[in-house]
């Protein structure tokens, strides 16, 4: 199924807590010199018009991004300053955000010499946009699927590798297809952090994701969930994030980015987190 577009949701609650755990982990990886693979398996068109007719229609962003950039200046956590850094340069003036980023973009401006990224995207129109964008900022696109390309390209020539999967869930079956993925990615190159997002939804498809992890050979995972405080009665209720491999010192750092943004004054957000696989 190709009919999931990001730009309905691009800024809401889950992005911004994917993104956050996103640049963390690119930030502290960096203070080591050697370079870096990236690999973005579900990279989407790169940049989202807020204020696109798909982006209005769901309003999602209103109680997402637009409300961490609202309270920026009461961010506790230095941790934020290359997110709100990124905002700043994307959107011109004080007011309302008008353009977000996606995950490739957000991957690209932390790219040193000897980094790469390779984003993978499927869906024909997404690809487009996102192959558009990507030769003037130094990224492959590959217009295949990104769990079975991901695999064909690993190990990497670089020394590390990070990898985001944030596939739509459309299908039941992707909560195994990413265990599974995730499984024989770490067989090829143990060494690496993967970053998996997935949606916590009143279903419960998600544990069918989280217990395969927890049954695999698996080491060092961590796991991070928001909740939204008013839920919707049907649906994704929350968002979480399976850290494979996390940089020493993530899990109290990426606590604490979470922590500015938690309770009803802020984004209407609870967090929980834990080793699901402990070190």
């Amino acid at each position: 199924m190709l009919s999931y577009l990001h730009a309905f949701h691009a800024g809401n609650f889950a992005d911004v807590q994917k993104h956050a755990a996103l640049t963390l982990a690119l930030s502290m990886m960096q203070a080591k010199p050697s370079a870096i693979a990236c690999f973005d398996t579900h990279a989407g068109s790169a940049i989202y018009d807020l204020e696109s007719e798909r982006a209005r229609k769901t309003a999602e962003a209103d109680a997402g991004v637009q409300k961490l950039w609202a309270g920026r200046q009461g961010l506790a956590s230095g941790d934020w300053q290359p997110v709100i850094q990124m905002l700043s340069r994307l959107n011109a003036g004080e007011g309302r955000l008008t353009v977000y980023p996606g995950s490739p973009v957000w991957i690209s401006r932390f790219l040193r010499p000897g980094d790469s990224l390779t984003a993978f995207e499927l869906h024909p129109n997404e690809n487009g946009q996102l192959a558009g964008w990507a030769p003037e900022h130094g990224v492959r696109v590959l217009h295949e699927d990104g769990l079975k390309g991901l695999l064909r390209r690993l190990p990497p020539s670089q020394p590390r590798l990070l990898t985001l999967i944030d596939p739509s869930y459309e299908i039941k079956s992707e909560y195994l297809d990413v265990a599974n993925t995730l499984h024989k990615a770490w067989q090829k190159c143990r060494h690496g952090v993967y970053l998996v997002w997935y949606p916590v939804l009143t279903s419960h498809l998600q544990t069918a994701l989280k217990q395969a992890v927890k049954d695999s050979p698996l080491r060092k995972v961590w796991c991070s969930e928001v909740h939204l405080t008013t839920p919707p009665e049907r649906g994704m209720t929350g968002s979480g994030m399976l850290v494979v491999n996390p940089p020493w010192g993530f899990d109290d750092r990426f606590s604490a980015m979470i922590e500015d943004i938690v309770g009803e004054q802020k984004l209407g957000l609870s967090h929980e987190c834990s080793w699901l696989i402990p070190e």
